[in-house]
């Protein structure tokens, strides 16, 4: 059977170990400051990378993903903070849709997070693979997982003021530097994706983790997900245009 290949970016080098632990890796490509590991892991076919810090890294990333390794489906793990009140540090939120809440041309009458002339406000995740996810997280019972929007923007968002705004504007349970330019970048071609954040904080509750404390948990999370999840999506057809 031919299998989808899978691009999974990462936001965390210790996210990007645990998954090169369980990585038949073929090989390693640089390519604009980043390492794409080639190869099997939970016998299904993925590029595995890391993409840094903001919009335009992930950007990068995910285009060089498709273009060049030519991938079918893409999934993006990392850390987010938490907005919803009643989502603590170490849940899961998988995102049903992303939005870039930087983006603000509102002087125009758009709504704040509106990419002008763009088809969509929202970048919606696959259905399938968002099931596919659902049904991974629930193999992680020590933590709760959510569905909804997750915001991303060039910032760190650390006030509580800052935290229930977006919460208040875009209905969003995380946010994070990363994920809608992911996903906008998948949209554009076509590509089915899904983002999956675990919880370090929440400013808008209050709850906070130490880093070092959230860190293995995130990675442990991670790694449940990817094995549980990656044989889940083989139903996901290509989506090229």
């Amino acid at each position: 059977m031919n299998y989808p290949l899978t691009g999974i970016i990462v936001a965390m080098q210790e996210e990007l170990e645990v998954i090169l632990q369980s990585l038949d890796k073929e090989k390693t490509v640089d390519r604009a400051g980043m390492q794409f590991h080639v190869g099997h892991y939970a016998g299904r076919p993925v590029v595995a990378v890391i993409c840094g810090i903001g919009k335009v890294n992930a950007a990068l990333c995910t285009q060089i993903m498709i273009s060049e390794f030519k991938t079918e489906q893409i999934i993006n793990l990392g850390v987010a903070g938490g907005l919803g009140a009643d989502i603590k540090p170490g849940d899961i939120v998988i995102s049903d849709s992303l939005v870039q809440h930087d983006m603000d041309v509102s002087v125009f009458d758009l709504p704040k997070g509106q990419i002008p002339r763009l088809d969509v406000f929202d970048f919606k995740a696959d259905p399938k693979m968002l099931q596919a996810a659902i049904s991974a997280s629930e193999q992680i019972t020590e933590h709760n997982h959510f569905v909804g929007r997750i915001v991303t923007g060039d910032q760190f968002v650390a006030s509580p003021e800052g935290a229930k705004a977006l919460h208040e504007d875009f209905n969003a349970l995380a946010c994070e530097m990363e994920g809608a330019s992911i996903a906008h970048v998948c949209h554009v071609n076509h590509i089915p994706f899904v983002c999956i954040r675990s919880i370090s904080d929440n400013a808008n509750s209050g709850a906070h983790m130490d880093f070092a404390q959230f860190t293995p948990i995130a990675v442990a999370n991670a790694s449940v997900l990817l094995q549980n999840m990656i044989p889940l999506c083989d139903a996901t057809p290509p989506a090229h245009a």
